[in-house]
This record gives structure tokens, C-alpha cells and sequence, in this order.
């Protein structure tokens, strides 16, 4: 294998071609991006042109790594977020040919797409993704060298939904949901079920770390 390149994709017929035939790749192996097996070439082409679209108006960033000529891996940094969370962007569409994975292609470009995230101001990546098995396993154990530095912190589902109910409801930023995950964990140990009640109860009761600031932002 060669050394491998990272760098922007252009939006281009031959690079349209083969996103498309890795998605289609991806879908038939299992892979939790979106799309259900078998996924037409059709709507593949149809999901990338938009992509590349979106990334010429700034609204995300589509990464490629290469091996010479062959596109072996890509990830999409999205960055087009509400007014309200200037400091934040997202992780997504994570892939690796079939035949190029456990070569850390796929570390590789979320170092990548991590110092694009910096250089554009955002402070807070979200990475949605199973956290147990197959492509989400390995995506999560991509993080975990940060989540163990205190760098990366783990959350469900519900959280992050919760986050959105709480930042609407109060004007509460995103890290709100996390302190008070964090501090839930600390009171209340392992236990998922009172975890959860504990989180929200300080997210939504006046003594929770955002709340104080929250009131006084709608004074």
C-alpha cells in the first residue's frame, strides 16, 4: 500500500463514483450509515452529489483518504449548526473499503477531520454511533485514548435529546446535558436507571450548574 493522502474532496464525476460505490460497499456490510441494503447506485450518486453540494457552500466538510489513485476512506465533518451552537459540529458518514480496514485509515481521518474542526473554531464534536459492536465499536474505541484523558465523554441517546428539550426550554448550552451527566454519574454510580433520573433532575430543577445562569440570561 502506498503512503496514504488525505485531503478534500472535489466534486467531480470520478470521485462522485467512487463515494458512491464505497457507500454501497459500506450498506451491504452491515455498516450504520443511514441507508438500507441494497442501496440503488442511483440514490448513492444521488446522497453524494448532494453532499459535495452542501460542502461547496460551507456547510460540511467531505475528507478522502487515497491510496495513489483509488479512494479507500472519507468522513463528513458537518459544520452547518444552529445560530446557537457556533462551537459545534458533527462527525459523519466514518468509512473504510472493506479491504483497506484495520490499517487506521479510519484514525487517520478522524485526526483529520478533528484539525479541520479546530481550525474552524469549533470546540465540541459529536460522534452518533452504536458503542458496543461492529462499525460503531470500532468508531468508538477511535475515541477512546480522549475519552480517557477527559477529552471525550460518552452519553445516550436520550441525553443528547434531552439536551435539545433543555437548551430550547431555557436557553442552556450544549454542555449543560454533559455537566449534569457527569455529575449524575458521580451521585449515583452505575446504575443507568438512577443515573438517568438524576441527570434530569439537575438539568431541570434550579439547582442544576446551568440553571442559575440560564434565568439570568432571560431577566
Amino acid at each position: 500500500m502506498n503512503p496514504l493522502e488525505i485531503r478534500a474532496l472535489n466534486d467531480d464525476a470520478k470521485t462522485s463514483g467512487m463515494l458512491a460505490d464505497l457507500l454501497i460497499e459500506t450498506v451491504a456490510a452491515g455498516g450504520s450509515v443511514s441507508f438500507m441494503h441494497p442501496l440503488s447506485p442511483d440514490a448513492a450518486h444521488e446522497f453524494w452529489r448532494k453532499s459535495l453540494a452542501a460542502a461547496a457552500r460551507g456547510e460540511r466538510a467531505l475528507l478522502g483518504a487515497w491510496d495513489g489513485e483509488t479512494l479507500v476512506g472519507t468522513v463528513t465533518l458537518l459544520l452547518d449548526c444552529p445560530p446557537n451552537q457556533p462551537h459545534r459540529a458533527e462527525i459523519a458518514k466514518l468509512m473504510t473499503r472493506l479491504d483497506y480496514r484495520g490499517k487506521g485509515i479510519a484514525s487517520g481521518l478522524m485526526r483529520a477531520a478533528e484539525e479541520l474542526a479546530v481550525k474552524k473554531g469549533r470546540t465540541l464534536l459529536v460522534l452518533d454511533t452504536a458503542s458496543e459492536q461492529g462499525a460503531g465499536g470500532r468508531k468508538t474505541r477511535l475515541l477512546a485514548d480522549r475519552r480517557d484523558s477527559g477529552l471525550c465523554v460518552e452519553t445516550p441517546w436520550w441525553a443528547h435529546r434531552h439536551a435539545h428539550l433543555l437548551e430550547a426550554d431555557r436557553g442552556a448550552g450544549p454542555s449543560a446535558i454533559l455537566k449534569c451527566w457527569r455529575d449524575a454519574t458521580k451521585a449515583s454510580g452505575e446504575n443507568p436507571v438512577r443515573r438517568r433520573t438524576a441527570a434530569m433532575t439537575m438539568a431541570m430543577s434550579g439547582s442544576d450548574p446551568m440553571g442559575s445562569r440560564a434565568r439570568n440570561r432571560k431577566a
